[in-house]
């Protein structure tokens, strides 16, 4: 298991305030400066990922190191993987201390942004530190909870960070009892090589979401549940 908590954190001001619709020179401008610095002087993103092996597949489950997780489309996604990096990511808990409860919507909105900007920088560089590290072409990843309820059950979050023990002291992230996680930007899942650059959003037919990274292909949820003769 390795612990990533030294991530450099730099932000772009000017793709920031294009983000936040602030233009430059404003008032608001100077502000979302001033607290940018803030966030670059104190903020600490962290990731954490182990080197895992798959043990036991079945048709909707799949054993990696001891724990079996449930989902179909994990299960063929990682039917010719034998090795997998399950992973959390996160903004770190720092970057909460720059605003408080008594502090207006707006601030509390352009740091939410910035710690948008911060997890970015630690799932960056965790699947750079990956690739380098254990000589990997192209990755893909799943995570519990993302797409569709059944893609993989967002309870599977439970078994997901049982593979790493405590979290909290290793890089300050907590599950809740509604297995969402604390800091909120913080992203857990499981990488894997492929050839076939697969995305969650390929299966997912919500629409209006400001996430998506493909588009939804009725075509490739039908051959994820057609069985081999």
């Amino acid at each position: 298991m390795d612990v990533l908590d030294k991530i450099p954190l730099e932000l772009d001001t000017d793709e920031l305030l294009r983000k936040l619709h602030v233009a430059k020179g404003s008032l608001d401008a100077k502000e979302v400066q001033r607290l940018a610095r803030s966030a670059v002087a104190v903020g600490r993103p962290k990731a954490i990922y182990e080197v895992s092996y798959i043990e036991e597949r079945d048709y909707n489950t799949i054993k990696i190191d001891g724990v079996t997780f449930t989902s179909h489309v994990l299960r063929v996604n990682l039917d010719e993987v034998e090795r997998v990096f399950p992973y959390i990511a996160t903004c770190g808990g720092e970057l909460d201390k720059l605003v408080s409860p008594a502090d207006d919507f707006m601030l509390g909105f352009w740091l939410d942004t910035i710690k948008d900007m911060a997890l970015v920088a630690s799932r960056g560089y965790l699947s750079s530190y990956l690739e380098r590290k254990y000589a990997l072409g192209q990755m893909s990843r799943m995570s519990p909870g993302s797409g569709v309820e059944d893609l993989w059950p967002i309870q599977q979050q439970r078994e997901l960070f049982s593979i790493f023990g405590n979290t909290e002291d290793l890089i300050g992230v907590t599950l809740t009892d509604s297995f969402l996680m604390v800091p909120n930007k913080s992203v857990s899942g499981i990488l894997f090589p492929t050839e076939i650059r697969f995305e969650t959003c390929q299966l997912c037919p919500r629409t209006g979401c400001s996430g998506r990274r493909a588009p939804y292909d009725a075509s490739a949820v039908e051959s994820y549940y057609r069985e081999k003769d």
